[in-house]
Formats: C-alpha cells, structure tokens, sequence
C-alpha cells in the first residue's frame, strides 16, 4: 500500500513538472522583456521620449529568431502592455503575452537574435491587436520608427502610423519594418503565466488580473520613462 502511494505520488510529480517548466519560461520571457526594453530605453540614441510619450501601449519581443536558413520567416514572443483608462491615460496595465510570425523579419545575420520594440501609435491600432491577428502594413499600418533626435524629422508616413517598430541586433538599435509579419495575442501563454483562461482583452483593457513579479521591470520602467499620455486628447477617444 505504501509503495503504490509513493509510486502515485512521484507519478503526479513527473505530470507536474513540465506544467511548472512551462509557466517558468513565460515568467523569465516577460522578465526578459523588461530587462530588453530597460537596456533600449537607456541607451543615448534611443526611442524618442516624445514618441514614447504620445505611444497607447507597448510591444517588446526579444530573442527573434529566422525559422530555418534561407527562409524570411522569423517568429518570435513577447509582451504588450497598455496605458490604463477608458481613453489610455492612465498608468501601464499588466502585460499580455504576444506572439509575432510571418515573412518580414529575415534581415537578421548569421542567426543572431533581433530583439523588437513596437509601439502603438493610436486607441484603433490597440483595441485591434488585442482582438485579433494583425498583419502588420495590411491591417494597421506601420513604419520604421525615428531614433534620437530624428524624431523631429519625422516623415508624414511616420506621423500616420499606427505602429512605429524597431529593432536591436548585435548591439545596433535602429528603426525596421515589419511588414507583412502578423502580431497576435498568445492565449496559452497568458494562461500558464496568469494560471487561469484570459484574453489579452481582460488583461490590459479590463484588468483583471495584477501585475506579476516577473513583469514588475517592464511595468516600472515605462511608468518612470513615460508615466502621462501626451498624445491629442481628441485622438484618444476614438
């Protein structure tokens, strides 16, 4: 009898342990966020505080990686956070777990790792990422993001995005396009992270969760760099 109990037992702990596995690496990726999003906001020639400033939510996918040699396919995850509020004026929510596919990401060299920030850029850009797959250029449109103080030399392109993305590769931080790439929210991932079924909906916009400790860097890094919308009131309220 108590042989069959300790063999139950270490049975249910063989079932457990990719479960916990599993959650683990969804906390050290949104750890991950924050500490790649840290690194990018620190750096001398960085995303334009004014942009970032007039920016909904956030999106930071780090460690991208091409699908198989000679392809452009790349895929990778991350997190988005939002500004809190009915009209996005209120401080970051907790983040949401994201995932970013598709044919436009193929410029990295010899496999290194490309580490993405996006912003987005308007109330419509937000509440449609949080729905649905975005192809990003198709459904929302979107541009190389300004670095330091080319900002000021935004083109009109820039100014009507919906999202403005960059990337970091090896080190070098610069604006890229993703088009023809899709974001989306990852819905199992948001389930092992937050141990229960929630949308990225319910997680940024409706706050039903906190934010975890393992989101804590990313939530308090945008809430010092950027803690006010200064974007037109006006455009919020679509």
């Amino acid at each position: 009898m108590f042989k069959r109990m300790i063999s139950s037992l270490m049975g249910l702990a063989m079932v457990a342990l990719p479960v916990l596995a599993a959650d683990d690496k969804e906390a050290d990726r949104l750890d991950n966020c924050g500490t790649v999003l840290k690194e990018i906001l620190d750096i001398p020639d960085d995303i334009p505080s004014d942009l970032l400033d007039k920016a909904e939510c956030v999106i930071i996918i780090p460690s991208v990686l091409k699908v198989a040699v000679g392809l452009s396919g790349s895929w990778g995850k991350g997190a988005m956070t939002c500004r809190t509020g009915e009209h996005f004026t209120g401080p970051w929510s907790a983040p949401a777990m994201m995932r970013l596919e598709g044919g436009g990401v193929g410029f990295q060299l010899g496999g290194q790792a490309t580490d993405f920030v996006i912003l987005i850029m308007n109330p419509r850009g937000a509440k449609a990422i949080l729905k649905n797959k975005v192809k990003i250029g198709a459904d929302a449109a979107a541009a190389a993001g300004p670095k330091g103080r080319d900002a000021a030399a935004a083109s009109d392109v820039t100014l009507r995005a919906e999202m403005l993305t960059y990337s970091r590769s090896r080190g070098l931080f610069a604006g890229i396009s993703l088009e023809g790439s899709t974001l989306r929210p990852d819905n199992s991932a948001n389930e092992r992270l937050y141990k229960g079924k929630l949308t990225a909906e319910q997680i940024i916009r409706k706050g039903a969760v906190a934010v975890p400790p393992s989101g804590q860097e990313l939530i308090a890094t945008l809430n010092k760099k950027s803690p006010k919308n200064l974007s037109d009131p006006n455009s919020l309220k679509e």
